[in-house]
């Protein structure tokens, strides 16, 4: 599985690091992402899925449903 979140499908960003002297150097910004086993009340089971710890946050706020209506997914969409 590559290091994508499953809901909002974040992945790693691209930039510089730059030194006092203004030096441009490429560098990649990982995601944070963390592996996560998800309740699925309507499977009535656990899933295992990798998130960004955004999206985590949001789970806890809003419920896995409400999560799922927020980015116009479904919960088979989240299984595959």
């Amino acid at each position: 599985m590559a290091r994508k979140c499953s809901i909002s499908g974040k992945t790693k960003q691209y930039g510089h690091r730059v030194s006092h002297a203004n030096n441009k150097t490429k560098h990649t910004f990982d995601s944070n992402l963390q592996s996560k086993r998800i309740w699925v009340a309507s499977l009535k089971r656990f899933v295992r899925v990798k998130l960004s710890t955004r999206v985590i946050r949001t789970i806890d706020k809003l419920g896995l449903e409400g999560t799922l209506k927020k980015y116009n997914m479904t919960v088979e969409q989240l299984t595959k």
